[in-house]
């Protein structure tokens, strides 16, 4: 086991706390810090689904690569108060958050009671002290737990802006449709009644069934875009198992709901709800194509998704990252994710240079929104398909 710890705070004395920090590097330190991790989390008001250690545990088994990972650790008093995990990208010490592309939030995790004492021994501990050396996280929430730890970084830092986001408050649905111009609303309501006419029976998915359940998700997804390309990593054996593993994990801790659509005995959708106690993530869904020419499939998600949410008392409901049309119909609120770039202080050199990589890549992205729509909105929804 490769570890390093150092003491840190204030002069020894009763009243005062003990803070150390320590950086774990061995393959399987997230199995074994899972329970204290999950515990942290419930006390991290800004966690979601994907810092439960489930989905990290899952994402790093299936798609981590040996000896990359870097894990940071705090501690009060030796209970747990600060962590978050990273890979490093090679050789040049050049770290970033798990997940890649499949995670619509990073974050870490720190303790709400004392959050900022606890970004800051973060920040101080975090091995980013030569020149070639960077962090780069993205699809940050502003409200993340992770901004304070970048508030706290001395040396070389900068925010960019990353993927939008979007949410809807989590109400009943005649409430929800007060949001959207009165034909529209009409016709939703019509779709509606349309799907209650139809006897589509909806179940959540206890935990034993949720990889059958999940496998046919895929397939349905498969189906649903076979025409029109599905996002390549999703047919792959490697997401399968870590999609079936992590959900498993999640709906066994009351962090995701699979809901099965069935109609006239047959399954025709399945959907995958995660939730967190600030919103609820609609992450993924298949439907069966012959379903759309029958009834309204968003409206047949959505209104599922809204019971669940609004059961859980979740406030919001998230439609992550994307802006396909079926999700502006409804309306939703907008709220870009950020990302962050940490160097060391003083000359350094591989950060600038990721930082002039992304503003050209930002610039570029600007140049296709604004001259090609069209384009960059089928490819959008070609990677959140």
């Amino acid at each position: 086991m490769s570890t390093e710890t150092r003491g840190t705070g204030l002069p020894a004395q009763s009243s005062s706390p003990s803070w150390t920090t320590e950086l774990r590097r061995e393959d399987d330190a997230l199995d074994a810090l899972a329970e204290e991790w999950d515990d942290l989390a419930a006390r991290c008001r800004t966690a979601t689904f994907f810092q439960a250690a489930a989905w990290q545990r899952s994402w790093w088994r299936h798609y981590g690569r040996p000896g990359a990972l870097l894990v940071v650790l705090v501690r009060r008093d030796g209970r747990l108060v600060g962590a978050g995990a990273f890979r490093r990208l090679g050789p040049l010490g050049g770290l970033t958050g798990l997940g890649a592309g499949l995670v619509d939030y990073s974050d870490v995790l720190l303790d709400d009671e004392c959050a900022d004492r606890a970004a800051a021994e973060f920040a101080a501990a975090l091995p980013l002290t030569r020149p070639w050396h960077w962090l780069d996280l993205r699809e940050v929430h502003p409200d993340a737990a992770v901004q304070r730890v970048y508030e706290h970084w001395r040396g070389n830092r900068r925010r960019f802006q990353d993927s939008l986001c979007q949410y809807l408050p989590a109400v009943p649905m005649d409430r929800l449709l007060k949001r959207v111009p009165g034909k529209t609303a009409q016709r939703s309501r019509v779709k509606l009644r349309k799907i209650a006419e139809a006897g589509v029976q909806v179940r959540s998915t206890p935990p034993e069934e949720v990889p059958e359940a999940l496998e046919g998700l895929l397939r349905l997804h498969f189906l649903q875009w076979q025409r029109r390309g599905v996002t390549p990593e999703h047919r792959t054996e490697r997401f399968a198992r870590h999609l079936a593993e992590s959900t498993t994990g999640l709906v066994a801790t009351g962090r995701a709901t699979v809901h099965q659509f069935h109609l006239d005995g047959q399954l025709v959708a399945v959907n995958l709800l995660l939730l967190c106690p600030s919103f609820g993530g609609l992450y993924m869904y298949g439907a069966h194509p012959v379903l759309r020419e029958r009834l309204d499939i968003a409206g047949l998600l959505f209104g599922a998704a809204l019971d669940e949410t609004v059961g859980a008392g979740i406030p919001l409901l998230g439609l992550l990252r994307g802006q396909e049309p079926y999700k502006q119909r409804w309306r939703p609120d907008r709220l870009a994710n950020q990302r962050l770039l940490l160097g060391p202080p003083g000359a350094a050199p591989a950060a600038a240079v990721r930082a002039g990589a992304v503003r050209l890549r930002q610039a570029a992205a600007h140049q296709l929104r604004t001259r090609f729509p069209r384009l960059k909105e089928a490819l959008l929804a070609r990677r959140r398909s």
